[in-house]
């Protein structure tokens, strides 16, 4: 008995449409066909030739293009539209409507299929006249890669797709669209943790850096009724010292963690300050210094500690950006008002189990966090 063996692989898809065209080859047919000739030859193949992918199919008035890489595929859609962009104005001009997705596809002969295709074309049938419009996967891949800024749609419903997908808008300079916050998402108040900064000046504190920035999203991704940007997007702004407010807008959150690392000897020296998204104001701010007896005891408590703090300061933002801080409580609530209290629980039930103490000792945590 004989298997066939289905050949699978990660890519980049990109699907583009020209807008309108039933209706111009009704007004115009010769006039329509030769532009259209003229947009394929001379635009949008040699600008997938250029970024050395194939098509897999022209459709009439639409393409399906395969990329290994998804800024690849986000530079060729820039391309495209700016060219277009730059000839539009004219009663005849030609305009697209491009959709780019990153995900499973499945190879038969010289097509292909799959999730990744799906979602593309869905994407493409969304995307503003003129613009792009790429899946959330494709935009942590590319952001800070790419010379453009996408704007946070939010979830979309893809018809026959059984997930919302959560999308980024491009639109040409002048057209941008009002950019939407993550919470038009969820309703929920919403936090981005960015890598803390690694002041040692040894590389291999990067790690220990990382793992803290980590550790802080995981638990703060078990709080209900809070939103945290995925490791992967907020990462793209590692080694950058991006304006906090664009950060805000980029990613739709109303407030912002950041922090530094600093290690010496055996101490660590570990900041952190919570920001307004949409104002760039402090909310909170602490140093925590620690011996690092035990640098995993150290992650641990650094991390509980910054936690219980941002779940309180997090409960406290309203639904949008600019909407977190004291002035989002009702006039005399404390922050460990009912709700609060309860995410703070929830962060401690879900907490992972605590690491044994070194040499057989007492927990250093235990010591701090006993109660009677």
């Amino acid at each position: 008995m004989s298997y066939l063996r289905t050949q699978r692989r990660l890519a980049a898809v990109l699907s583009a449409d020209v807008v309108g065209m039933s209706r111009r080859m009704t007004a115009d047919k010769t006039g329509s066909l030769e532009r259209l000739r003229d947009l394929w030859t001379r635009l949008f193949n040699p600008a997938v030739a250029a970024h050395r992918r194939r098509i897999v199919k022209m459709m009439g008035d639409g393409a399906l293009v395969e990329f290994a890489s998804a800024v690849d595929a986000v530079d060729c859609a820039l391309a495209v539209q700016g060219v277009l962009h730059e000839r539009s104005g004219g009663e005849c001009a030609l305009a697209m409507r491009i959709g780019i997705n990153l995900g499973d596809i499945v190879i038969e002969g010289n097509d292909i299929f799959g999730d990744g295709v799906n979602v593309s074309a869905r994407l493409e049938a969304q995307a503003p006249e003129g613009g792009i419009l790429i899946a959330d996967v494709v935009h942590a891949q590319t952001a800070g890669k790419v010379d453009a800024t996408f704007a946070d749609v939010g979830a979309l419903a893809p018809k026959n797709i059984d997930r919302p997908v959560r999308g980024w808008r491009w639109a040409p300079a002048g057209e941008m669209p009002q950019m939407l916050a993550v919470p038009a998402l969820s309703g929920k108040p919403s936090i981005a943790v960015l890598p803390f900064t690694n002041m040692s000046g040894d590389p291999e504190q990067e790690y220990f850096s990382d793992r803290i920035s980590e550790d802080v999203i995981t638990d703060l991704s078990k709080v209900a009724g809070l939103m945290v940007i995925a490791r992967n997007s907020s990462f793209a702004y590692k080694g950058k010292s991006p304006d906090i407010r664009q950060v805000g807008r980029e990613l739709g959150v109303g407030a912002v963690l950041e922090g530094s690392i600093r290690r010496a000897g055996n101490r660590v020296r570990i900041t952190a300050q919570l920001i307004d998204a949409v104002t760039g104001g402090h909310l909170w701010g602490e140093r925590y210094d620690r011996d690092l007896t035990d640098i995993f005891a150290v992650q641990d408590e650094v991390t509980m500690q910054i936690v219980d703090v941002l779940t309180g300061e997090a409960a406290a933002c309203g639904p949008g950006p600019g909407e977190c801080g004291p002035s989002a409580r009702p006039a005399g609530a404390r922050p460990d008002a009912a709700g609060e209290g309860d995410q703070r629980a929830a962060v401690h039930r879900h907490r992972r189990p605590r690491r044994a103490a070194p040499r057989g000792g007492p927990h250093p945590r235990r010591r701090h966090r006993h109660r009677p």
